[in-house]
């Protein structure tokens, strides 16, 4: 497809735009944060139990044992002699994935903006609102239980799941997911939080043993979970590696330990699908459902698995004495008070009147691929785009005439997809020509040359951090030619960009847009909307840089597409966690080793002046919160939004910890030359590490530092607080 000639019509609003930039009116902009509203199903936990224990007093034996594996692969088994529904389970995070290949499936989903790309608005009412129209899916499509959120912390940028997840930061993460939680549980849809615990690579991931100490769990890959149950969700799914020696799914120190007893988590549990060995560990560890139940017929790495499911084993190991029947009832009756809670025994699960609400949940796929799209470069101001390029916008690049997205089983297809190619021709039109191979005339006589880059993520396996060298020589190539090359990147987490990043002059980072993502990249481009998205992840310079780099066995390399690891005989490889809580940014800091991106970045098509910070309280004690106040300005010519952000380091720690860790933020809309004051509420106990040896959170007296900014490295006020704890 090549297009050629300017078009008159886009010319025109482009010398209005550039005539009256900053006034014209910013689409779908972000909405100050407000306080969420725990998850509340119909009926408590202690009347659920007593219901369930009516019901489960019916059931024999040899039900009970049905009901503790899945059927048919996407199902919990139902019995409606006893009022008991079969219910439907499917995935993802991104939206509904729509199972072709069984009956009375949706008709379409919205395909949202990757999690990651939720993650980088920073807006957790936009997660609220998104997962509310995922939860309405849901309903219409008789799914009683979405297999999300994927909420694992992304420690290698490698992972081939990170698109799924929120990002490196735990607080982060924390604030996301909560409002994801009562967002599909208000609509009657059972979210199921995934992929507990410690689940951050998908090379070989069922072969792979996280070691990991028990304060780095509980300060880095617990809290987000925590966050999780406190909002109210009602299912955890636990992953396929192992945490410390034994699997996710059948170890009693994941399930009852950490996710029962700490986390104080009462309801449902389900593991991965194939993801354990031994029935016997599994009936004793607190888990309630064996997913999917059986094997997968007629694929032969089932036969070197073998028969390790719990409905083939349960009556043996009974009549064995290896297990009790009072702990086959604890699995039954967990399941039965989730569903009895939701009230699933007392309503259908479909909800025809959903299908009305598609149109919204567009707008809220739209909004977020707005307010998630991350503008990290922008040299003499090359964008916007306007009558400046006027002569000829050059598009070209791998990822323009498709919509990427990640792979697995959080595909989703959505419906009306918008390539790049056809929302910058809707956008730009005429201006714009379209060559998949142009010739260095055409790079050279271009105003502007934007290129589609990015990796395809999956399930099932990792992909490498740098880019291919064809890649890094062509956009070489293109910035040697032309001074004004925009790079578009699709990725589903960071990726190698120093080869070429000081020789471009823009950078936009647009994740996995989903299917309404092009229109707001073009919108963006364009200059209608300015950018506030923020990184949720820091961007090395090299994978050698990061922590957990060396994850990988010795003399083994990456691989693309699936490839079995189901095989019990394929050995089991160590990752050991040795940076422990030193994640991400933390990480950067404490080696002050400089990455290419900092978490928090982003960059605007306006300015944010942060001034007249006060607070509260010079000291404080425990239990005590911190008051924030502090006067954010437009003061450029556009309205847009800025994410004020709040990082408190102990000054004296008593052991090693992150010279500043995120504890607050707020995203604020402001039109050209407004000013707003906004408050932070910091609880001083979040200030507080973990003790491994009291197995308790510890607050030290002393002095803390707050440090206030708009990412992690451009901080604008640094004031200290003293403590007594």
């Amino acid at each position: 497809m090549r297009m050629n000639g300017v078009s008159a019509l886009w010319m025109s609003a482009a010398f209005a735009l550039s005539a009256a930039v900053g006034n014209f009116p910013q689409m779908l902009m972000a909405q100050e944060m407000t306080r969420r509203a725990d998850f509340k199903p119909a009926m408590d936990y202690v009347s659920a139990s007593a219901k369930a224990d009516e019901i489960l007093a019916k059931l024999s034996v040899e039900e009970k044992i049905e009901m503790i594996g899945g059927h048919d692969f996407f199902f919990v088994k139902g019995f409606p002699q006893y009022g008991i529904p079969q219910l439907y389970l499917s995935d993802a995070t991104a939206g509904v994935h729509i199972r072709r290949e069984l009956s009375n499936q949706l008709g379409k989903s919205v395909a949202f903006p990757a999690p990651i790309a939720l993650a980088a608005t920073w807006n957790p009412n936009l997660a609220e609102r998104a997962a509310t129209a995922i939860g309405q899916e849901c309903r219409a499509g008789g799914i009683a239980v979405l297999l999300g959120p994927g909420m694992n912390i992304y420690r290698i940028s490698q992972c081939g799941r990170n698109f799924e997840y929120f990002g490196e930061d735990p607080f982060l993460a924390s604030r996301m997911i909560e409002k994801f939680v009562t967002g599909v549980q208000s609509t009657g849809t059972i979210a199921t939080l995934k992929h507990f615990l410690c689940n951050n690579t998908d090379y070989k991931r069922r072969r792979s043993n996280s070691v990991v100490d028990d304060r780095t769990l509980h300060e880095i890959y617990l809290p987000a979970f925590r966050a999780g149950v406190d909002a109210g969700a009602m299912a955890v799914m636990t992953s396929y590696n192992q945490v410390n020696g034994e699997w996710a799914g059948q170890s009693k120190y994941v399930i009852d330990t950490l996710l029962r007893k700490d986390l104080g988590f009462k309801w449902l549990v389900m593991t991965d699908w194939w993801s354990t060995y031994d029935p016997g560990k599994l009936i004793k560890s607190g888990q309630d459902l064996d997913m999917p139940g059986s094997p997968r017929v007629g694929d032969p790495q089932f036969e070197k698995l073998g028969d390790v499911y719990v409905r083939t084993n349960a009556k043996r190991l009974l009549a064995e004495g290896k297990v009790t029947e009072r702990e086959i009832d604890l699995m039954v009756k967990d399941i039965l008070s989730t569903e009895i809670a939701m009230g699933l025994l007392d309503r259908p699960v479909k909800d025809d009147k959903f299908l009305a609400n598609f149109p919204e949940h567009e707008a809220a796929a739209l909004q977020l691929a707005m307010e998630g799209t991350v503008l990290l470069r922008n040299e003499r101001n090359i964008l916007p785009i306007t009558e400046r390029h006027a002569k000829k916008i050059l598009l070209t690049g791998s990822y323009v005439a498709r919509v990427p997205a990640g792979g697995g089983s959080s595909r989703v297809e959505g419906y009306d997809n918008l390539t790049m190619l056809d929302a910058l021709t809707e956008e730009f039109g005429g201006a714009l020509d379209y060559l998949p191979d142009p010739s260095e005339d055409d790079i050279r006589n271009a105003g502007v040359v934007i290129v589609g880059i990015g990796t395809d993520d999956s399930e099932g396996w990792d992909r490498p951090f740098a880019l291919p060298e064809k890649t890094n020589r062509m956009l070489l190539r293109y910035s040697n030619l032309n001074p004004n090359v925009v790079v578009v990147v699709n990725s589903g987490g960071g990726v190698g960009m120093d080869a070429w990043n000081e020789r471009v002059a823009g950078i936009v980072y647009a994740w996995y847009p989903g299917q309404e993502g092009n229109r707001a990249l073009a919108e963006i481009l364009s200059g209608k909307v300015s950018p506030s998205g923020k990184l949720p992840i820091t961007i090395e310079k090299k994978f050698a840089d990061s922590p957990g780099h060396s994850y990988l066995p010795k003399g083994e390399e990456l691989y693309t597409g699936p490839k079995s690891d189901i095989d019990p005989s394929i050995p089991v490889y160590d990752i050991s966690y040795d940076e422990g809580i030193f994640v991400g940014y933390r990480w950067y800091d404490s080696k002050e080793i400089e990455p290419l991106y900092h978490f928090g970045f982003g960059l605007s098509y306006t300015s944010f002046d942060l001034n007249s910070l006060s607070f509260s309280k010079a000291s404080l004690m425990s239990g005590d919160t911190l008051g924030i106040e502090i006067t954010i300005e437009n003061t450029g010519r556009m309205s847009g939004a800025e994410v004020v952000q709040v990082y408190v380091g102990e000054k004296n720690p008593t052991l090693p910890r992150p010279p500043m860790e995120l504890k607050g933020f707020t995203k604020v809309s402001l039109q050209p030359g407004e000013a707003k004051k906004v408050s932070l509420k910091i609880p001083v106990d979040s200030f507080s590490f973990w003790d491994s040896q009291k197995h308790a959170w510890n607050l030290n007296s002393g002095d803390y530092n707050i440090h206030i900014g708009t990412a992690s490295h451009d901080i604008r006020f640094s004031k200290t607080v003293h403590v007594e704890g």
